[in-house]
């Protein structure tokens, strides 16, 4: 029997489907009434109902996600605007992950916060790494072929890089907890909206059946669980290449990859672009059109030279759909559905969403794109591996305490820029802090602020204390609040090499001179001996000036705690003598 109510009919093409007899939806809202089945001549056809009680009280929205990543200047553009009521309701994203190297770096960064962005507010977040796609490599934004890696780098990548976003999301989301959670307490809702996906059961993993309050929106912990890390090569595997030629290669117009940037840049160069390379777009495609089949993800995020990669996805998710109509003989059509006054309706028909409230309504995308600007500096430099500036996430490769000292050496116009991109404080909060350190820019706040978030996010709690007390050591002109088992045990921690541990026997009649060129710190005595005397060796913030000195004419008094001896040889050098007896 129908419910009493309002009808919500939409149309998109000729076929009509009206009655409404059979399958009940599971909501799991105590109180929402059953829905009967909607019956689909001729094959079934999924439908997706979302039901939302109609706030009675007062209904304080929660930030569309993507107007907050506008704002805070993650958002290059967008494939169609309907996105923006497309993440109204909880949905899948993923953005892929290139193993080209062991470790992510700072320019990685951007679509990683993307994606905690929207796994915090409770959508679900896919992490993809390219163990298939990372063995031809990108054209995207190159002049030239990618160098093919070899078998076992690319294995070393992919579990470095796995292991890596792991991390991420795990420290990412204590981050957001500890701050109170995503958009903080005023991000609460009278309503509660249910997703309930009808006539078959979602494909495992899929972004289905999820429940939770904040206005339609689920928390991490009402089931979603965390961002999944996937790794492209599990589906790739055993698609044949006749396989995929015959499900891919036969729905993609040359004429239309011919018109990509990607390609269209390197058919202009002496080089070209090989037949692997222009086959890139169509493997990332694919990506997304299985993505979209087994996890109902709905949205591409990747830098902005991915859009054509991007589009191409959509295209072939579009494409496939059609086929599969012409296949089943079947057209989508017209869709009522009755519902009690108190309700209002969101309904997806074979994925494409059919969005009103009343009578109407608007067929809009299957698939969307969102892409990131890249990562630069306010003099527009680029950041990663192929600009020799990469800043590593790998400790490894560059160490906590270099990443920190990254953050806090930046630039003010960087730091305007990057506090909204890099952390999860509220703008409100960004633009106070701004202001403080506009009235004064010599202590840096705005730049410790920003170390200390950013530092944090990546690399724990801990990392910034310890990151916090090498600092002082390195740069501050006055060492003698430091106490010695903090430094020792933060330059431990951290593994880093400026430290060196040694006995007072061992140092004490040593002349200055001969001991930074033993310790690195110049490249030999003789230059020790011609720049000691113009004043580029501190001890400690004293100025040595004799390279004849030892540590012994200054008493272990001169030492900080009695163990310390911090060496500085001009502005960026420093050898850090931990004194053990």
């Amino acid at each position: 029997m129908p419910l009493p109510g309002r009808n919500l009919k939409f149309t998109e093409t000729t076929h009509h489907i009206s009655s409404l007899s059979s399958l009940v939806v599971r909501l799991s809202v105590a109180m929402a009434p059953r829905l009967p089945r909607v019956g689909l001549p001729g094959g079934s056809r999924r439908i997706r109902v979302r039901l939302s009680p109609r706030p009675r009280a007062v209904h304080i929205p929660r930030r569309n996600v993507i107007d907050e990543l506008e704002s805070r200047g993650f958002v290059a553009a967008l494939t169609n605007p309907a996105l923006r009521q497309h993440v109204d309701s909880p949905t899948c994203i993923y953005a892929g992950v290139d193993p080209s190297a062991s470790s992510l770096h700072v320019g990685n960064l951007l679509p990683l916060l993307a994606l905690l962005h929207f796994q915090a507010a409770g959508h679900q977040s896919l992490a993809v790494i390219g163990g298939a796609t990372g063995s031809i490599g990108d054209p995207s934004g190159r002049s030239t072929e990618r160098v093919a890696l070899e078998p076992h780098e690319l294995e070393r990548n992919i579990r470095g890089i796995t292991d890596q976003v792991h991390r991420f999301f795990e420290r990412g989301m204590a981050y957001i907890d500890k701050r109170g959670g995503y958009g903080g307490s005023a991000a609460t809702t009278a309503t509660t909206t249910t997703t309930t996906t009808m006539t078959r059961p979602p494909a495992e993993g899929a972004c289905t059946d999820v429940t939770g309050p904040r206005g339609g929106v689920p928390s991490r912990r009402d089931g979603l669980g965390g961002v999944k890390v996937l790794n492209n090569l599990d589906w790739f595997r055993d698609v044949s290449f006749l396989d995929f030629l015959r499900t891919v290669g036969k729905l993609a117009k040359v004429n239309v990859m011919l018109s990509r940037d990607s390609v269209k840049n390197r058919l202009t160069t002496e080089q070209g672009i090989s037949f692997t390379e222009f086959s890139y777009q169509l493997l990332q495609a694919h990506d997304f059109a299985h993505l979209h089949a087994t996890h109902d993800c709905r949205i591409q995020l990747g830098g902005s030279d991915q859009w054509g990669n991007i589009v191409a996805g959509i295209d072939l998710i579009k494409r496939q759909r059609q086929r599969r109509r012409e296949d089943s003989g079947v057209a989508v059509g017209a869709t009522t559905i009755s519902l009690p006054d108190e309700y209002s309706a969101d309904v997806d028909v074979d994925s494409g969403d059919v969005i009103g409230d009343g009578v109407g309504g608007t067929f809009v995308e299957p698939a969307y794109g969102l892409t990131i600007p890249l990562l630069t500096t306010s003099s527009g430099e680029k950041f990663g591996k192929s600009a020799g500036n990469a800043v590593w996430l790998d400790e490894e490769r560059t160490s906590v305490s270099d990443f920190y000292q990254f953050f806090l050496r930046s630039t003010d116009e960087d730091v305007a820029r990057w506090l909204p991109i890099f952390t999860f404080l509220p703008l409100n909060t960004i633009q106070d802090a701004l202001a403080e350190h506009s009235r004064e820019r010599s202590k840096r706040s705005a730049q410790k602020l920003l170390a200390d978030e950013v530092t944090e996010l990546v690399h724990g709690a801990d990392a910034v204390l310890h990151s916090q007390t090498i600092a002082s050591v390195l740069f501050s002109s006055d060492p003698g609040s430091l106490r010695a088992h903090s430094v020792l045990d933060a330059f431990t921690r951290a593994k880093d090499p400026r430290l060196r541990r040694c006995r007072w026997e061992d140092v004490k009649d040593v002349q200055v001179g001969k001991l930074v060129a033993d310790l690195g710190l110049v490249r030999s005595r003789a230059e020790a001996n011609r720049s000691i005397p113009l004043g580029s060796l501190s001890l400690n913030s004293t100025k040595l000036l004799d390279p004849r000195t030892t540590l012994s004419a200054l008493t272990r008094g001169a030492l900080v705690d009695g163990r310390l001896a911090i060496l500085r040889y001009g502005t960026k050098h420093h050898v850090i003598l931990y004194i053990e007896d």
